[in-house]
């Protein structure tokens, strides 16, 4: 067989393998993230004294009637262009 095509594939299984190592750390480093996102929230929660009872309300009523976001300059500068 052709070196060439021999270095070629030795070169693409190295970069796989590094592709599989960094895939791995991203899926570790999203879990992480996701738990400091959710202490977070619940360390919010706790600060306000609000009981699972009453959260759980206070969401089912801001999904019912969602919070207009606002806007941005950006957005309002885009707008009036």
């Amino acid at each position: 067989m052709n070196p060439k095509i021999q270095k070629l594939k030795a070169e693409k299984e190295k970069l796989l393998a590094k592709r599989t190592s960094i895939d791995v750390r991203c899926d570790e480093i999203d879990a992480q993230i996701t738990e400091l996102e959710n202490l977070d929230i619940v360390g919010t929660v706790r600060e306000m004294g609000i009981t699972p009872d009453q959260l759980a309300e206070l969401l089912k009523k801001l999904m019912k009637s969602p919070v207009p976001s606002e806007k941005t300059e950006d957005q309002n500068e885009t707008e009036q262009t």
